[in-house]
């Protein structure tokens, strides 16, 4: 199947054909018109020479003796001369024209004798009518030269469209190619550069649609990506869990009892999660979901050090929760994630013989260790996606450089908020705040306020 025309070849089509129209149209009107100016000029010549001839034969003491000898030098140029009375009918002179030419006037114009058209000119003298007469059909040569310089008018401003089309065009063209190779670039899951917006309006609507068309797509993909990290990082902490318990169960290190109800507890987080895609995909978002309640703090610490028990014998670091019952308003599975991010992340910092502590209050719940601590420079970007991970120094195990920016997210889901306290070589300390099981959850201008009557846990 061949592929259509470009549409540049369409547009420039189009003009030429539009020219050659005008063109065509143009030199047919140019031809007439020029033709009844060049014989309108031939009838004003004609009447000069007859106001010269006429004249000459008033002034002559025998008028009209010599018409003879002018009459050869006349019928070289198709002209001839009439004497006719104005007293009667002429068939060289129309009778408008005769009545002019007895009250001594003058007259020309067009006139048909023998069926052949002439043009007259016609003057009183001697009380005679003295008519010039030349046919009224114009030899080639008389208007030639002027059809000639009209044509290649013609031909230039023909040439001049053709161009201007062919320019038309591409203007019109280019924004559209740049359109189509920036979408080839988005097919290709590329960011193409933006595209300029010039031209008529049109193109520059179309320009500035396409432009926030990429950009839209582009953060769509960026959430996506980041989602999908943040599912595989989400899904990683219970699958950690259960194979530690399985080694434990395999090795005898820990009551069977103990192992099944870990491994059914994180097989039911693995089972939320899994849901929470299913509906994330059916509602295309992507954001988990959080219901708030009352919960206990002090037991989610107690869940996440059991997640990371094996963990952290591997590790050679001491790992203990710290505290009794701790109300708070929140989802219990979504602040178990965030203690259990702190954990994990504690758990690489940390140099074996250290310590991680979680201690658990009313609304409060934090996370410290022993470990090599962070810059100061860094703490206030420490929650933003991948940047700890990009400054990761040695004595430091990777992770996915997600972990910290989930647990914001997810404390601010849940009304509350997150900070951390560190020295290097100190250690660092995380504090989750979340709203007291009484209270609702804070709006966000409210958060500091609560931050500074709750106080700072460190140490």
């Amino acid at each position: 199947m061949s592929r259509p025309p470009s549409l540049r070849r369409r547009l420039f089509a189009a003009g030429a054909a539009i020219v050659l129209l005008s063109v065509g149209v143009t030199f047919a009107v140019g031809l007439v018109l020029t033709r009844r100016s060049v014989q309108s000029a031939t009838l004003d010549d004609l009447a000069h020479q007859a106001d010269l001839l006429a004249e000459r034969e008033r002034t002559a003491l025998l008028p009209f003796a010599h018409l003879g000898r002018l009459k050869p030098f006349l019928a070289k140029q198709d002209e001839r001369i009439e004497l006719v009375s104005v007293k009667g009918p002429s068939p060289y002179l129309p009778e408008s024209a005769r009545g002019v030419i007895a009250a001594g006037g003058k007259a020309q114009g067009e006139v048909t004798v023998g069926g052949q058209k002439f043009l007259f000119a016609a003057r009183l003298v001697a009380g005679k009518g003295f008519v010039l007469l030349r046919p009224a059909h114009l030899k080639l040569s008389a208007w030639w030269k002027f059809a000639q310089a009209l044509l290649i008018a013609v031909l230039v401003g023909a040439a001049l469209a053709g161009f201007a089309a062919f320019l038309s065009a591409r203007a019109i063209v280019r924004p559209l190619r740049r359109v189509v190779e920036a979408s080839r670039h988005l097919a290709e899951g590329r960011l193409p550069e933006p595209i300029p917006a010039e031209g008529s309006a049109e193109i520059v609507a179309l320009a500035e649609s396409f432009n926030e068309m990429a950009q839209q797509l582009q953060r769509a993909r960026e959430a996506e990506r980041v989602f999908l990290l943040s599912v595989s990082h989400e899904l990683k902490t219970p699958l950690t869990a259960i194979r530690g318990y399985a080694e434990g169960l395999t090795e005898g290190a820990v009551p069977i009892a103990e192992a099944a109800a870990t491994i059914r507890r994180e097989a039911g987080r693995l089972e939320r999660l899994v849901r929470d895609l299913l509906d994330l995909a059916r509602l295309n978002q992507s954001e988990f979901t959080v219901h708030s309640g009352p919960i206990d703090l002090a037991e989610v610490g107690r869940e996440a050090v059991s997640r990371y028990e094996a963990e952290a014998r591997v590790a050679q670091v001491a790992l203990e929760a710290v505290g009794e019952r701790a109300t708070a308003f929140g989802d219990h599975d979504r602040a178990l994630q965030v203690v259990s991010n702190l954990v994990e992340n504690a758990l690489r910092s940390t140099p074996p013989g250290g310590r991680v502590t979680v201690h658990a209050a009313p609304g409060l719940i934090a996370v410290e260790d022993t470990g090599l601590g962070l810059p100061e420079q860094d703490l206030p970007r420490a929650f933003e996606r991948f940047f700890l991970y990009s400054r990761i120094k040695e004595g430091r195990r990777l992770g996915s450089g997600l972990g910290l920016a989930i647990v914001k997210q997810l404390t601010e889901a849940m009304g509350g908020s997150v900070e951390v306290t560190s020295r290097e070589g100190a250690g660092t300390t995380f504090v989750v705040r979340l709203p007291l099981a009484a209270e609702p959850p804070p709006r966000v201008g409210e958060r500091d306020a609560d931050a500074a009557r709750t106080g700072r846990l460190a140490g």
